[in-house]
C-alpha cells in the first residue's frame, strides 16, 4: 500500500471508528436550540452569544459549534477578529426544530434509543434475537408491545420520526404508481395481527414488514388479501437491498437496526414478492424513488 492509499485508508478507518458520535452531536445541538437560533438569527453568530442565548457554557458550545461545521450542519466565517457561526441549508431544513421538515423526533429517537440498542449488538449477533427486555428494560411480546408499555413516552417519540419520514417521502411514494383506481386506502395501523381488518381497495403498509419474520409478515398479509375488495391491492413501502446484498449501505445498516431491536430484517424485491406470492397476491410491481421503494400486489 503506497503512503497515499494508506492516509486514505487510515482517514476512513478514523471517521468509522468514531461515527457513532455523530448522532449524538447532531441531535444534541438540535435538542439545545442552535439550529432554530441561528434560523431565526438572520445572522451568523459567535459562540459566546449562541452559549448566551442558550443558556450552556461557551467552551462547550465552542466545541460543539466546531464539531457542527465539519459535518457540514454549520457553516463558520471569521469576520472583524470574530468566528461567526451560522445554519447551513441542510441544518435550515432539517434540523431545526421549528423547520416544516424538521426531522427532530427521528434524530431522538436514534440518539436515544437506536444508540443505546447498539450497545447489544453482540448479543443479537450471538442469539439471533432482539434485544428489546435490555435496551428498553421492560419486558413485552415484541418491540411494539414494549414501545407502548414504555413509560419513556418512547411511542410518542417513534410516532414522531414516523410522520416525519412521511413529511419527507409521502408524496413521491404515493405518486410512484398510479392509484387513482383504488377509490377506498386504508393506512394498516393498530394491531394489525388482532384486530378486524376494514375492507378496503388498497393497504398501505408504510416500513412495516421490516419489523416482522417472514412467518409474521406472511400472517398480516394473508389478513390483508382476504379482506381486500376484488381487484384491490396493498401498496408496500420498504427499503429494499440489491439482490447480489451488496448494498445500499443504509439498508444493510438498517438490517442491523431491526436485528437488534425487532423481529424482522430488510430485504431484497425476490424476498418482497415471495411474502406477497405467500399471501396470495399477483401482478407485484415495484418502482424506486429516491430512498425508499415503493411495491404495489394485486389481488
Amino acid at each position: 500500500m503506497s503512503a497515499p492509499e494508506h492516509a486514505d485508508a487510515v482517514e476512513i478507518l478514523f471517521q468509522h471508528q468514531y461515527a457513532f458520535m455523530i448522532p449524538k452531536i447532531m441531535f444534541t445541538a438540535s435538542d439545545l436550540g442552535v439550529f432554530d437560533l441561528l434560523m431565526e438569527s438572520k445572522e451568523p453568530l459567535t459562540s459566546v452569544t449562541i452559549a448566551e442565548r442558550l443558556g450552556t457554557s461557551p467552551f462547550g458550545m465552542e466545541r460543539l459549534l466546531d464539531a457542527c461545521v465539519g459535518l457540514k450542519y454549520l457553516q463558520v466565517e471569521r469576520k472583524e477578529n470574530q468566528t461567526l457561526y451560522g445554519n447551513t441549508d441542510l441544518a435550515n431544513l432539517y434540523l431545526a426544530k421549528s423547520s416544516l421538515k424538521s426531522q427532530y423526533h427521528s434524530l431522538k429517537f436514534t440518539s436515544e434509543f437506536i444508540y443505546m440498542g447498539m450497545q447489544y449488538l453482540a448479543d443479537s449477533v450471538r442469539e439471533g434475537k432482539s434485544q428489546t427486555d435490555r435496551v428498553y428494560g421492560i419486558s413485552g411480546k415484541d418491540c411494539f408491545d414494549a414501545l407502548n408499555r414504555s413509560e419513556s413516552g418512547l411511542q410518542k417519540i417513534f410516532m414522531g420520526a414516523m410522520h416525519e419520514k412521511w413529511h419527507l417521502f409521502g408524496r413521491e411514494i404515493m405518486t410512484a404508481f398510479d392509484l387513482s383506481h383504488f377509490p377506498l386506502v386504508c393506512d394498516v395501523g393498530g394491531d394489525f395481527f388482532k384486530d378486524p381488518i376494514p375492507e378496503a381497495d388498497l393497504y398501505i403498509l408504510t416500513r412495516v414488514l421490516h419489523d416482522w419474520s417472514d412467518e409474521k409478515c406472511v400472517q398480516l398479509l394473508t389478513r390483508l388479501h382476504k379482506a381486500c375488495k376484488p381487484g384491490g391491492g396493498v401498496l408496500t413501502v420498504e427499503m429494499v437491498l440489491n439482490e447480489d446484498r451488496k448494498g445500499p449501505v443504509r439498508c444493510q445498516l438498517y438490517s442491523v437496526i431491526m436485528l437488534v431491536l425487532t423481529e424482522g430484517q430488510e430485504r431484497t424485491a425476490s424476498e418482497y414478492n415471495a411474502l406477497l406470492s405467500a399471501a396470495g397476491f399477483k401482478e407485484i410491481q415495484q418502482k424506486k424513488t429516491s430512498f425508499y421503494d415503493a411495491i404495489l400486489a394485486r389481488k
